[in-house]
């Protein structure tokens, strides 16, 4: 599910006090990449059980959701397609309805039907063997989430002979905000959870404005934009093609697969959405990266959400952002 740049949280300073909140840092590997927990609380004991409970809530989440694990049920969902309809989770069914509104709400650029495009350019990347046309367009057909049948009152799904659903798209982001929310009502307050890139907070640490969040240089893994954010509250993700992409006669095609044409996307550029979630800020990050400039912080801004585009032009980083994006970086 790993198809994000990693957002960087930047050092914060605590006062300290007789009742100060301790700041407690908690990493395992999930779903392929580090997730991040940080949480303030005065009770150690807490914290250790706190993170805990959220790591086996990310195992369960992903049970549901991988399409590397063989046993998972959407592995188990894959694999039955073309058969009749089968009983699904109400977990499954949950992260379906919040990718059917997303699938519509983009005009269909969000598709999680993108699947069996997924797998045929992942062979190709690691067969350094670049696709014909001819194979594109049969792999588009197998595409299309309006071709699927979810019955809400059943919990039954049917899939077409040929589709498989790929989560990657929406998932960590659904997850990070499960285990925020949790968080939450465990009496945490004050936490942040990066699921690989997806990044979603609470309340402000401790004598501070909010979280300060560094984000990508575009075509870079570790270079920072010189400005920070400030969130509080909110959900970011930042979607680019530093790690995964395919070359070919000097163009890069990303792992970021636009389902209309069946290509992976060619613009070289990061997409960052901030959002009052973790759920949109994944989905909106995918699709605002596959649309034009325009269209994409159109789509944003219809969604209650901002969107910052940087990309490399001579050498040099250029903007586009909503006109609401500016209120989140950092006061110097």
């Amino acid at each position: 599910m790993n198809k994000y740049l990693p957002i960087h949280i930047c050092t914060i300073l605590i006062g300290i006090s007789t009742h100060a909140q301790i700041k407690y840092s908690f990493s395992e590997t999930k779903m392929g990449s580090p997730l991040n927990i940080i949480m303030f609380t005065n009770d150690s004991s807490q914290a250790v059980s706190l993170s805990k409970a959220c790591y086996a809530l990310v195992d369960s989440f992903n049970l549901l959701y991988s399409d590397y694990d063989s046993h998972s049920e959407l592995s188990k969902l894959n694999a039955s397609a073309g058969a009749d309809p089968k009983p699904i989770t109400q977990g499954m069914l949950d992260i379906l309805l919040v990718s059917q509104k997303a699938y519509k709400k983009s005009s269909g650029v969000f598709d999680i039907t993108v699947g069996p495009l997924s797998r045929f350019w992942r062979k190709a990347r690691k067969e350094s063997l670049f696709p014909n046309a001819a194979s594109i367009a049969a792999m588009r057909k197998k595409v299309g989430l309006s071709k699927l049948t979810l019955q809400k009152t059943n919990h039954t799904l049917l899939l077409p002979l040929a589709m498989q659903l790929d989560l990657g798209g929406i998932a960590k982001g659904y997850i990070a905000q499960k285990l925020l929310d949790y968080l939450t009502q465990q009496g945490i307050h004050q936490a942040l959870v990066d699921a690989g890139g997806d990044m979603v907070m609470s309340g402000s640490p401790p004598r501070s404005a909010g979280w300060t969040i560094g984000v990508n240089v575009p075509e870079t893994t570790d270079e920072l934009l010189p400005r920070k954010l400030t969130l509080q509250n909110m959900a970011v993700a930042t979607s680019g093609d530093a790690y995964q992409y395919f070359e070919n006669n000097g163009k890069k095609y990303s792992h970021i697969i636009d389902p209309r044409t069946g290509y992976g996307i060619t613009s070289q550029r990061n997409v960052t959405v901030i959002a009052s979630n973790g759920t949109d800020a994944d989905w909106l990050a995918t699709a605002c990266s596959i649309l034009p400039i325009e269209e994409a912080k159109k789509l944003a801004i219809s969604q209650q959400a901002e969107v910052l585009i940087t990309e490399m032009k001579e050498g040099k980083v250029v903007y586009h952002a909503s006109k609401g994006f500016s209120q989140f970086w950092k006061k110097e």
